[in-house]
């Protein structure tokens, strides 16, 4: 089986996972393994890690941490942790576990490193993932997403049965990434035996050693971290820039493909842009030209990369081209150091990435187009001089390169900080604002944090947890909204109803949406047979019920267009919640139909999220002046106006979307907000 890794589109994101509403490219990974023809021996001796085995096990042993830096494809994800656990640092009954920022990215590598080990999943080698826990007590290779090791140290807050922890990924600095570094330096100095791993595609080594280097003293002997890059082959490259700003990026870029084409002798082509819109646009237009010009000896193959494609259509990008074609792969900033694409020899790089970005006075996360970094700038020259001398063309003049900031801003700068600050109170870190970030975040996102967590009583007064609702809501592996909502309908006798919303509110889509042909109406039609015009809550609950009643049949699912993958999928994280209720003593109850006891149960958790009719005829929501738009996959596009509505989540992009609604009353927002609204601020 060839080693991969990919973002799978269907997931939706828990603690250290990305969120599937936005481009996924954002922090999407995919590895390809050009010698699966090989046995796995051969194929382990190929990896550029294995000439470093003596190294990594001589600084393991000499230092507390090392941060090991190399390529993408380098084997240092699945390599490491097996070279450890050879030379013994799993005795007494201790485990090496390996952090992962993505669930698929922890399944596949468990799977290759079990293969290698020569044993069943589960057993040597296992991983644990939110809703999915693959492990047993004898695991001594354990690949987990970063959420489960933070709720590990919920009731393990030393990790007394790891002996090494391997952080995986950290270039990509992620909200979970980041916070875990603060809580295992905190770790490292209670349990001097601990052994951290810091693996990294691209990043500042130096920072790292810093931060994790405990040497009071001026002499490096008593340093406690070292750095190691795992060096790969690279050939010389030529830039080039802009001598005046281009107008339009997308059509430089296929000018400047065209220009490759006409001048310069064979080698393929990667071009950098910033979203998947942009990249099929590209790609259409490159697809005519090549249509048009069939008497060229060498013709274009232009190929997208992005992370909502599928695992056959990435791995075209990865192939080498027909005999007389020549690939051009317009990609998003996935192929900056989260995948390595052979055959590379001249690079396109717009200057742009697309980043997701906190609006704190919406609560919502933005999806903005900003100038790269001048890291990511070199990342993606470096793509093409791995295999012979290349050219870098730069879409933007030398003047706005020296301009452009150092780094790409973490996650931590940017990102909803609401659930995290939850966990680390419930891991008794009270003084936020005292935490070592290894990136401070604003105080505004803080400040936003600790107002929501107040606002859902998950915090009293005093800024500590409340036993009702925050002890319980840190346990759950939900948004903190959804985790009120779950506790609440214990009170209100729906649980029964709310656990299946909440379940079916983790999955991308419920519905199968054609795209061509006369099955676009088609389904549209069968969809009708669910949707209420109470909302789109109470239209998931219609589609899981007629699931479960039509015993879970394919067919029932086939007919009326359900994504039948999806609903079992539902099914699985419901199980998983009801048995989590149980152990928090939350009953199972059906309020047998009564949907004025589910709105008002959802009310209590999405009370802050209220919307109203403004007379210029568009939705404002209560306490700001923006515009909002139902998202166009709404059921209330389609019935009369609303004058109220809540919504689960809101987007911006173009416009200000909100999604995942339900139509209630102002006077419901008094009755399960009494502590937040007032009469006339509604």
């Amino acid at each position: 089986m060839s080693s991969f890794r990919f973002k799978n589109p269907d997931e939706k994101p828990g603690y250290g996972e990305e969120d599937s509403s936005f481009e996924s490219a954002i922090s999407s990974s995919f590895v390809y393994n050009p010698y699966m023809s090989l046995d796995l021996q051969s194929q382990k001796n190929k990896l550029p890690i294995t000439k470093y085995r003596n190294d990594v096990l001589y600084l393991c042993e000499k230092f507390q941490t090392l941060i090991l830096v190399g390529s993408t494809g380098s084997g240092k994800s699945t390599q490491v942790s097996q070279m450890l656990l050879e030379s013994g640092l799993c005795q007494f009954d201790k485990t090496i576990v390996v952090t992962e920022p993505r669930k698929i990215s922890a399944i596949t590598l468990a799977t290759r490193v079990a293969q290698e080990q020569k044993t069943i999943l589960g057993q040597l080698v296992g991983y644990s993932v939110r809703f999915d826990n693959c492990c047993q007590p004898g695991t001594k290779i354990k690949y987990i997403t970063e959420g489960i090791l933070l709720n590990e140290m919920m009731s393990n807050p030393l990790l007394v049965n790891y002996s090494v922890i391997i952080l995986d990924e950290i270039h990509e600095r992620s909200l979970m990434t980041d916070i875990l570094m603060g809580l295992i330096k905190k770790v490292l100095k209670k349990r001097p035996t601990l052994r951290l791993i810091v693996l990294s595609a691209t990043l500042d080594s130096s920072q790292l050693k810093s931060y994790f280097n405990f040497n009071q003293s001026n002499n490096p002997e008593d340093d406690t971290a070292t750095v190691l890059g795992i060096e790969g082959r690279s050939y010389p490259i030529t830039i080039y820039y802009l001598k005046e700003p281009a107008p339009n990026y997308i059509d430089e870029s296929i000018n400047t493909v065209l220009k490759i084409q006409q001048n310069t002798p064979s080698g393929d082509i990667l071009v950098f842009l910033t979203g998947k819109e942009e990249i099929m646009q590209a790609v259409n237009t490159l697809d005519d030209y090549s249509t048009k010009n069939t008497n060229e000896k060498i013709r274009l193959l232009p190929l997208p990369m992005h992370g909502t494609l599928t695992n056959d259509e990435q791995l075209k990008a990865f192939r080498p081209a027909p005999k007389g074609y020549r690939k051009v792969i317009f990609s998003t900033n996935v192929a900056e150091t989260s995948v390595t694409i052979s055959g590379i020899v001249y690079v396109i790089d717009c200057g742009f990435v697309k980043l997701k970005w906190f609006n704190s006075k919406f609560g919502a996360d933005s999806l903005i187009t900003v100038p790269i970094s001048k890291a990511s700038a070199i990342q993606r020259a470096g793509r093409a001089g791995r295999e012979r001398p290349g050219k870098v063309y730069r879409l933007y003049t030398k003047e706005a390169y020296d301009n452009l900031i150092n780094a790409t801003p973490p996650e931590m700068m940017r990102s909803d900080l609401t659930d995290v600050t939850l966990q680390l109170k419930s891991i008794y870190i009270n003084n936020i604002l005292r935490f070592p970030f290894l990136s401070p975040p604003p105080a505004k996102n803080l400040l936003y944090a600790l107002e929501m967590l107040k606002a859902l009583e998950a915090i009293d007064e005093f800024g500590n947890l409340t036993d009702k609702f925050g002890t319980i809501m840190a346990k759950f592996p939900l948004q903190l909204k959804h985790s009120r909502i779950l506790l609440k309908s214990g009170e209100m006798g729906c649980s029964a109803e709310i656990v299946s919303i909440l379940a079916m509110l983790q999955l991308q889509d419920a519905f199968i949406r054609p795209k061509y042909g006369a099955t676009i109406q088609k389904a549209k039609m069968q969809h009708r047979n669910f949707e209420v015009a109470e909302g789109d809550l109470l239209t998931l609950l219609n589609i899981y019920n007629g699931f479960e009643k039509n015993q879970c049949s394919k067919q029932w699912c086939h007919r009326f267009f359900i994504n039948y993958n999806e609903l079992c999928k539902a099914q699985k994280i419901r199980s998983h919640l009801i048995d989590l209720m149980r152990s928090s003593k939350i009953p199972l109850k059906s309020c047998r139909g009564d949907t004025r006891v589910i709105v008002k149960c959802i009310a209590s958790g999405l009370f802050k999220n209220a919307a109203y009719l403004h007379y210029t005829g568009v939705y404002r929501s209560v306490g700001a002046d923006e515009d909002l738009y139902f998202h166009p996959k709404s059921v209330l596009n389609y019935v009369n106006q609303p004058q109220w509505v809540l919504y689960d989540e809101l987007l911006e992009t173009t416009k200000i979307y909100i999604k995942n609604l339900i139509e209630i009353t102002p006077s419901l927002l008094l009755e399960v907000a009494p502590h937040y609204f007032s009469t006339p601020t509604l």
